[in-house]
């Protein structure tokens, strides 16, 4: 069994036996039929993937790769906000007529502040310090911008990422950790599909920085299962898991920018069967 599928299974049987049932709440989420959508949910899940040990993915379903990694560029590589640049269309229940999901995601990595080294964005100014300030305490990014919330078509839900950097002894190379801070997560639609494609960032840009990957550890604030999705949690967390494929991200990359879906691949990744016709709620 992968690390990754041991986690979801004991994260996912811990909200269902131990959580807090938001039935008959007021709560914001409907279903298509205009009902409500209620939830189990766990609050201040964590939990914690070496990547130098394995990529985690889950191999109790399919989880797609490059899908995953082409949103994650599509918020931090080309900081757009609108749908069209995208394959997918797990965006567009929020897009507008043209595609906007207004000042959300990648609009708010766009942006430039006023740095004491010039102007740069949330993402340049990530790698200019993992670069030339490694050891640095205050490398982060945060995408909750409380005075544009008025104008996002969806709240930001994975807001902010903290990159450490340590030195293990021995090593030549630094390490490169990560923690995302997360404010609510429908588990059976995006658990994975977020580990993967965060995981994927941290190893692009230990790749593009020469540091090794370390520690990814995942926060949810509100780590949630809808009611619908009760019994496909139950059906999914019984299949027997399969062995972790090993990952593969491009080395001929070394400017963040230049990395495509393309450059990443999974090796030997054998799966259960992929779960059909997810209702989800908006």
């Amino acid at each position: 069994m992968s690390c990754a599928d041991r986690i979801f299974i004991d994260m996912c049987t811990d909200i269902i036996e131990n959580g807090c049932s938001t039935e008959g709440e007021k709560v914001r989420p409907k279903w298509e039929d205009g009902s409500s959508a209620y939830t189990i949910k766990k609050f201040g899940v964590v939990n914690r993937y070496d990547l130098r040990k394995e990529f985690p993915i889950l191999t109790l379903r399919k989880t797609a790769l490059k899908s995953a990694t082409e949103e994650m560029l599509w918020i931090w590589q080309e900081k757009s906000n609108n749908v069209n640049w995208l394959h997918s269309h797990i965006w567009d229940a929020w897009a507008d007529e043209d595609g906007s999901i207004g000042k959300a995601y990648g609009y708010q990595m766009g942006v430039k502040h006023q740095y004491k080294e010039g102007m740069m964005d949330q993402v340049d100014r990530v790698i200019y310090d993992l670069k030339n300030n490694p050891f640095s305490r205050r490398i982060m990014t945060n995408i909750y911008v409380h005075q544009d919330l008025h104008e996002m078509n969806l709240y930001p839900c994975a807001y902010s990422m903290t990159f450490n950097v340590t030195q293990r002894k021995g090593e030549d190379r630094l390490t490169l950790n990560a923690i995302l801070n997360q404010r609510s997560q429908d588990v059976l639609a995006a658990n994975n599909w977020n580990v993967v494609q965060y995981s994927v960032l941290v190893h692009m840009l230990a790749q593009v920085c020469d540091m090794n990957v370390g520690e990814f550890v995942h926060v949810i604030a509100d780590a949630h299962i809808y009611d619908r999705h009760v019994p496909l949690i139950k059906e999914l967390i019984s299949r027997e898991p399969f062995e972790a494929p090993k990952f593969w991200l491009n080395p001929d990359i070394k400017d963040f920018y230049q990395f495509t879906r393309d450059d990443v691949k999974v090796e030997g990744y054998v799966t259960g069967p992929q779960i059909e016709n997810i209702p989800i709620a908006v």
